[in-house]
């Protein structure tokens, strides 16, 4: 591998970093900026358009960007999101009581893991969804499941993925409100544009598109 290559190389890997960092405090600031609750929603939609368009090489003055999308999918990106938040909190608070009763609740605790793994797998898919196709409100939840049950192999690795940058952030944890949510929208966005092309290519061969 030549000089210049590596170089290459670094550069690509330190511009990925610095891009996470920046989607991770714009996240972040808009987040606070509509009191958590509010702004997590239209935070969140906002990070995958922009991850959608950093991963098409598209240019970009990323703050401006974000709150011009921030503030147009404030509602829809609250409504998409809150439920599932809402929902995930349920569960992990459901899972961790379970786990404090010890061995007798073994069965509702299982069960309750595996609906947390299925909300997972399936919310993977939801934000790269919203910034890639137009579809009505209502259908993205089970656009995202229905890839998610057809395509196991894809959702296995976005849950790796997912896994893998939870376990870095624990491993670092002065690292995590720098990076960690920046860094998953990025991977899951990059992943899952493959995936897409994938999924519309072999629709296109069959004659569906």
């Amino acid at each position: 591998m030549s000089h210049s290559t590596t170089s290459t190389r670094v550069y690509a890997v330190c511009s990925e970093f610095v891009w996470a960092v920046r989607l991770n405090l714009l996240w972040l600031v808009f987040a606070l900026a509509g009191g958590v609750v509010l702004g997590m929603g239209p935070s969140t939609m906002a990070a995958y358009t922009l991850a959608r368009r950093h991963a098409r090489g598209e240019s970009f003055q990323a703050t401006r960007e974000f709150w011009a999308v921030y503030r147009r999918e404030f509602v829809r990106g609250s409504l998409l999101v809150l439920p599932a938040a809402v929902l995930g909190v349920v569960l992990v608070g459901d899972y961790l009581y379970l786990s404090a009763l010890g061995p007798t609740s073994g069965a509702l605790r299982i069960a309750t893991l595996v609906a947390l793994v299925a909300l997972a797998g399936v919310g993977a898919q939801v934000g790269p969804l919203y910034a890639h196709y137009d579809l009505p409100l209502r259908a993205y939840w089970p656009k995202a499941a229905q890839l998610a049950l057809l395509r196991p192999a894809s959702s296995v690795l976005l849950l790796l993925a997912l896994s893998a940058i939870a376990a870095a952030t624990s491993a670092a944890p002065l690292l995590a409100p720098l990076i960690s949510f920046g860094a998953w929208i990025s991977l899951n966005t990059w992943l899952c544009q493959r995936f897409f092309a994938e999924n519309e290519a072999r629709l296109l061969s069959k004659g569906n598109s």
